[in-house]
């Protein structure tokens, strides 16, 4: 399998936004945009093994039967960037002279570039983790399943044990109800199951698909760059951000999501806490409880 990610990645040193690109500190975001890059090499390409402890110690590559040739697109415009940051980190550079709320955009440029030389084409904001190596098995098992008409997005979530352990979803429903019937029609096949691992695995359409990325098949991504309007930069959806990771598959795909009762068959890390930790706080002592505040 040929996979090719393109990444867009901002820091602004004097920002004073509310995302992680325009405020915090450097040595965090940088830490956060390494864990990103090295969580792809550690899970679909070489940089992973097993000891053996026989004849000395010796080192066996460990999943090829799962790994995959990847090619990872950080793209940036001008010097708003942490790439001095990120030596030892395996990516092509891509400089852009971009407004930054649009470098998504370019990324869509950098995918459609690579048609015809990759089976999966990924677009991912630069604070996610993706730690599971069967993630592209699963994606290519509801592709057979459920066609190229539909897409699966994965379901963000937060992770803190402090005070107490907790895993938050960030993605849920959105406060105004009109946005979504606006941009897809959510009723059409709704609500899709299939057995997978022995289970039965539901899946539906949310009125908030957004989760900071996306992955399509190479049959997906090229019908999706014939549409006119394909990387033309748009704030349609929230804003910039989230247009460039969302509203394209909203509107020319049926967006999905794995089901809240298994919600954890498709998802991503968000590295940047948003909610979890900052607005809600676990509670000591009652495991499935979250406070406000």
């Amino acid at each position: 399998m040929r996979i090719l990610f393109a990444i867009p990645h901002y820091f602004a040193r004097e920002g004073t936004g509310g995302h992680g690109s325009e405020s915090g500190l450097a040595e965090m975001r940088a830490h956060a945009v390494r864990l990103c890059l090295a969580s792809l090499q550690q899970n679909f390409a070489e940089s992973q093994g097993l000891i053996d402890g026989r004849e000395g110690v010796r080192i066996h590559g460990a999943n090829p039967d799962l790994s995959a040739s990847i090619t990872i697109a950080l793209c940036t415009t001008g010097d708003s960037h942490l790439v001095p940051d990120l030596e030892g980190c395996f990516f092509n550079h891509i400089r852009t002279n971009a407004e930054a709320p649009y470098l998504g955009f370019e990324c869509h440029k950098v995918l459609r570039s690579g048609l015809g030389r990759y089976d999966y084409f990924a677009y991912l904001e630069d604070d996610l983790r993706l730690a599971d190596a069967l993630f592209f098995a699963k994606l290519a098992w509801f592709n057979a399943e459920f066609g190229d008409d539909a897409v699966l997005q994965p379901n963000r979530f937060e992770l803190l044990d402090d005070p107490s352990p907790f895993k938050l979803y960030i993605d849920g429903n959105l406060h105004d109800a009109s946005i979504s019937p606006a941009l897809q029609q959510a009723e059409e096949e709704r609500h899709i199951a299939a057995t997978a691992f022995g289970q039965r695995i539901a899946f539906q359409r949310v009125d908030n698909p957004h989760a900071g990325c996306f992955f399509l098949t190479a049959a997906q991504l090229a019908r999706w760059a014939a549409e006119p309007d394909f990387a033309s930069p748009s704030a349609r959806l929230f804003g910039p951000l989230e247009s460039a990771a969302t509203l394209g598959i909203m509107q020319y795909f049926r967006a999905y999501k794995p089901a809240r009762e298994n919600a954890a068959f498709l998802e991503i890390e968000h590295l940047d806490r948003r909610y979890l930790g900052k607005i809600f706080w676990p509670v000591p002592g009652e495991p499935a409880a979250l406070r406000r505040g």
